[in-house]
């Protein structure tokens, strides 16, 4: 069993790595303000964290099913439709949730 000290160091290391790194943004803001790259970022980021999330939900859908993935299609394309039409998120991920729950239940 480690020192009760080794393991004190431990974590007094790992808290300082943690706040090092949290503090870090604050740091550089001043810095990367007027970074095109940044703006670049924000503006992708989240387009690119949906792509992910509806890539990984739709990966994990069982294609052989009665349904064939019906809902969950169904669904992803109700959330685009209402998204392309009203931009808004809020509204999009209602719509889309409810087509896939009324069909999930619809067909089940």
């Amino acid at each position: 069993m480690p020192s009760t000290g080794y393991l004190l160091a431990g974590i007094a290391i790992a808290a300082a790595v943690t706040l090092a790194l949290r503090l870090a943004p604050f740091g550089l803001a001043s810095v990367l303000r007027d970074s095109p790259l940044l703006a670049d970022f924000g503006r992708w980021m989240p387009a690119g964290a949906v792509v992910v999330l509806a890539v990984y939900c739709m990966a994990q859908v069982d294609y052989t099913a009665p349904a064939h993935g019906l809902p969950q299609i169904a669904g992803v394309a109700a959330t685009a439709a209402a998204h392309l039409r009203r931009r808004n998120a809020v509204l999009s991920i209602v719509a889309g949730t409810a087509v896939c729950v009324a069909l999930s239940y619809a067909l089940a």
